[in-house]
Order: C-alpha cells, then structure tokens, then sequence
C-alpha cells in the first residue's frame, strides 16, 4: 500500500528512527546498480551519545579494552583497597549515525551521501558537530549531497540558507556540492504536495552523474514498514503551518483517511 501524500510523507518523519535506516540501504542498493565497477556505495557509520535530550560528539575511543586471558577472579589488593568516587550517573543514549558513501577501489571517498536525521539537526551540540563534518568534506574535496527529510530543528544544509529565494523555500531540502565547481551549491526544492525530485549524484570530474529517484526509496520504506497503520486523523509533529494544514486536512478526507465527524 502507498502513502496517500504524492511525495514525502510527513508523518514518516514520527518513524524515522526506522525510515532513516531503510533508506541507508535502499540508497545503497540503487546507487549500487548504477555504479562504474572501479566504485562501490557503502553504508559507513559512527556513534555519538544523547545526554539529556542533546547530543554530544562522535565517539572513537583513545583506549581500548580487551580481554587477554587475565583470570578476573582473582583480588587485586592494590585497587581493591582504593577507594572510588561518587559519580553522578546521567542518563546516555547511543546514537548510531549512518551514511552513504561512494568510494574507489583504493578507498578514496568521492561521494558522501548523508540523509539527515534529528541527531544532525536538532540540539546546539548536534547541529555544531554535523556542520564541523561537513566543513571536513568540503576541505577534503569530497562530492556532498544532503537530503534532509525532515521539518524540525535547524537549516544545517551546506547550501546558504540566506541565499534561498522564497520560491524556492519548501519543508524539505536537498543539497548537492560538487568538487569540480566549488563556489556554488545546488538546492532542490521538495514542496509537500509534489513528488520526490530525482537527484543527479556526482562522480569523478568527466563522469556522467547517476540518479538517485528518492520517491520510490520512500514507497519502499512506507510498504515494508506496514505504515499505512499510521494515524492520519491527527496533525503530525511536528505539526503543520496553517496552510499546509488546510491542504492536508482536504486532501486527506479525499483520500478517505479523515472524515468530518
């Protein structure tokens, strides 16, 4: 079953814990079948924490830990004698973020897919450590395309938002820089009543763009997922301008999933 939204639905983004992680794969996978054989898209991730509702930076550790046949029943009268300190114990969340990158055979990352999720967007330390990454792809001269599907927290997007013309402002963004043209970057506008545009992925300078068509991506996730079970009698969260109410509550009803009652 299909969403009844033409094009991203809004309600997914209450899910996108889950949606976020199928559309780690599915990216992969369409990329994958369109891909020179000296290229390869994989899934690379790394962890941060959430700390009270925040999140902090990403977590590689200095030491480690690890077991080396040690018998850890025996006393140690050394350290069992000095006494430890009172921590205070706060809450920690992990947080495993996921992305999209397409890399040579020697390992060289040429593209950087990264599909926003609330850790990248919402909270000070958050917003500050994602932007600290994308400046790093940007100085490695890597390709970046952001596809942010998300209408909460802040415009974190490599594309100046200043720059934005009010035509072109739309609840959701995508972003592409490429390395061979260094001073601009290309916005695609994705309104909420048309369908996912199809977004020219860069390559190696002389190599012809692949595509990546998002709407049938969110079609997938929205039938594995089984969310035509989602409660489309209530506003999202969050939850619609006015406008976008309007729109959404008429067509919705047109659609047969809000009544007048």
């Amino acid at each position: 079953m299909k969403s009844p939204f033409p094009g991203m639905d809004p309600y997914l983004e209450q899910k996108w814990g889950e949606v976020h992680a199928s559309l780690i794969v599915y990216t992969r996978n369409q990329l994958n079948q369109q891909l020179p054989d000296d290229l390869q898209a994989a899934i690379e991730q790394n962890a941060s924490v959430q700390i009270d509702g925040d999140y902090s930076h990403s977590i590689t550790p200095d030491v480690h830990v690890y077991e080396d046949g040690f018998d850890a029943s025996e006393p140690n009268s050394d350290a069992n004698s000095v006494a430890v300190a009172e921590p205070l114990v706060l809450p920690m969340t992990p947080q495993t973020r996921r992305h999209v990158e397409i890399r040579d055979l020697d390992g060289n990352v040429v593209t950087a897919i990264e599909i926003l999720s609330p850790a990248n967007k919402v909270g000070i330390k958050g917003c500050g450590q994602y932007v600290k990454k994308q400046s790093n792809y940007l100085a490695s001269g890597t390709n970046l395309v952001e596809i942010d599907l998300l209408r909460q927290g802040s415009y974190v997007l490599a594309a100046p938002d200043e720059s934005i013309p009010l035509e072109h402002r739309t609840p959701y963004n995508i972003s592409v820089y490429r390395e061979s043209e260094p001073e601009q970057a290309e916005l695609y506008r994705v309104p909420l009543r048309e369908q996912l545009p199809n977004i020219g992925i860069p390559l190696r300078p002389g190599e012809r763009d692949v595509v990546l068509q998002l709407q049938p991506l969110i079609d997938d996730c929205y039938r594995d997922g089984r969310y035509h079970r989602l409660n489309y009698s209530v506003e999202p969260e969050p939850r619609f301008s006015n406008e976008d109410s309007a729109w959404a509550n008429e067509f919705l009803s047109t659609q047969g999933f809000r009544t007048d009652d």
